[in-house]
């Protein structure tokens, strides 16, 4: 149980093609095991003190948290008291890539997003992408102004994003000044979908950000950041005026792409600050075989710094209910207009 951070180093590469968003299976044998309360609970804790790689950086007492949460422990309790339990001391951590998992429930953390403004309304968003849509794979695309602008709509990295609808779809575009791409509400999915679409922004071989991993059991053990390029796509590229829309459910893979465009030249960014969750997660399991999912390498910005909580916009725009009532979404308006003027410029 003890000494995982040997194998998260040696895996690291492997889990950066693999999920960064959407839950990672974990061995579910509750019922073949027996394990007591105290036992489980020293685990847990043990895994994430010697594994997780925010403490610092949230200035999380870790020791405090064992300190409250294990006098609540008892040798008569049931799995499922043990299991919200174990829940609430996971959600401490305040991250929405740690999860515990047994064959009965599942803890999350959702406040991460919680007390933010949606700005998006499926409703109001069909008044754009209309019914007569194009759909690749996960891209629902429009163009909008009378063909000005195209308008490409991906809700999840977990979605469909083949090369061959990147074709298709710029190829559509070719006549458009601007291009929205909408990403509200993508919860995350496949790193590897961010870097193909972020690819075909790209002019040439840019700086996006790093990666670390844990090299010890303490809270600051970590190697140096090693650098994270993208590289341009040899296919069909989008070399204009390009609006990212995002919101606060902008989670995971999802914050990762909007790290990546918005250090390139044609893009901005526009809408309200995505949900962060930049650690890359990793999975271990409990004496009772219930799993953990959890954030063990941090990625951070082209500047070094941590995105976990989240990257704000270039222009932060707010949906406002007078909009709203008019049918009309004020972050799509406002994208509008910008590359409107762009191409008049």
């Amino acid at each position: 149980m003890n000494q995982l951070f040997p194998i998260i180093r040696h895996t690291i590469a492997l889990t950066l093609v693999m999920i960064a968003g959407g839950l990672l299976g974990g061995c579910e044998k509750a019922d073949e095991y027996v394990a007591s309360p105290h036992e489980n609970f020293e685990a847990l804790w043990k895994i994430l003190d010697e594994n997780y790689c925010f403490f610092a950086y949230k200035e999380i007492d870790w020791d405090e948290v064992y300190d409250r949460y294990e006098p609540l422990l008892t040798d008569t309790m049931s799995q499922y008291a043990l299991f919200d339990t174990l829940g609430d001391m996971l959600n401490e951590l305040k991250d929405g890539h740690t999860n515990l998992v047994s064959t009965f429930n599942l803890s999350r953390y959702w406040d991460w997003y919680l007390d933010y403004p949606d700005n998006f309304d499926e409703k109001i968003q069909e008044n754009y992408l209309g019914r007569d849509y194009s759909i690749a794979g996960g891209l629902y695309y429009t163009t909008l102004r009378d063909g000005q602008i195209g308008y490409i709509y991906y809700g999840s990295f977990s979605s469909g994003a083949g090369e061959s609808g990147l074709d298709n779809i710029f190829y559509q575009f070719k006549d458009c000044t601007g291009l929205i791409l909408d990403i509200r509400n993508n919860g995350g999915g496949l790193l590897s979908n961010a870097d193909r679409i972020a690819s075909r922004f790209a002019e040439e071989e840019v700086l996006v950000g790093y990666i670390q991993h844990k090299t010890g059991p303490g809270h600051d053990d970590f190697s140096e950041p090693y650098p994270l390029y993208l590289a341009p796509s040899e296919r069909i590229r989008w070399l204009r005026p390009v609006v990212v829309l995002t919101n606060r459910q902008c989670y995971s893979a999802a914050n990762d792409f909007v790290q990546k465009m918005r250090v390139l030249p044609y893009v901005t960014t526009m809408g309200d600050r995505t949900g962060g969750g930049s650690g890359l997660p990793f999975t271990s399991e409990l004496p009772n075989g219930w799993s953990v999912r959890f954030s063990a390498s941090p990625m951070l910005d082209a500047d070094q710094r941590h995105t976990e909580f989240g990257i704000d916009p270039d222009i932060p725009v707010d949906m406002t209910d007078e909009d709203m009532q008019k049918g009309l979404d004020t972050i799509i308006e406002a994208a509008i207009r910008y590359l409107l003027n762009k191409a008049h410029t």
